[in-house]
């Protein structure tokens, strides 16, 4: 089973958390992926749909492409339950006070 080249790309854009696109072309040169400018642009364009890159035009000719970081938001509720739990259990021990 083949691993697709937009998993290669972007294992390679996480090893460097931010690189240019220069730079990652080099790289996958160098591990024997030579792919058309075209084709390596498409990649790139679908990572950053997925919403997995950011890519930002560094110079006339060079991009900066960075990994994206996903907070997640924490529930409201989740967290009131979870604090509630928390609670529960800790007052689940008699005699211990704090």
């Amino acid at each position: 089973m083949t691993i697709p080249l937009r998993n290669i790309v972007f294992e390679k854009i996480k090893e460097e958390n931010s690189l240019t696109d220069i730079e990652l072309y080099k790289k996958l040169t160098k591990d024997d992926l030579n792919l058309p400018e075209d084709k390596f642009n498409k990649i790139l364009l679908d990572l950053e749909i997925l919403g997995l890159i950011k890519v930002a035009w560094f110079t006339k000719d060079e991009r900066r492409i960075e990994v994206t970081i996903v907070e997640k938001e924490e529930d409201p509720i989740e967290k009131q339950n979870k604090e509630t739990m928390e609670n529960d259990y800790e007052s689940s021990f008699p005699g211990l006070d704090k």
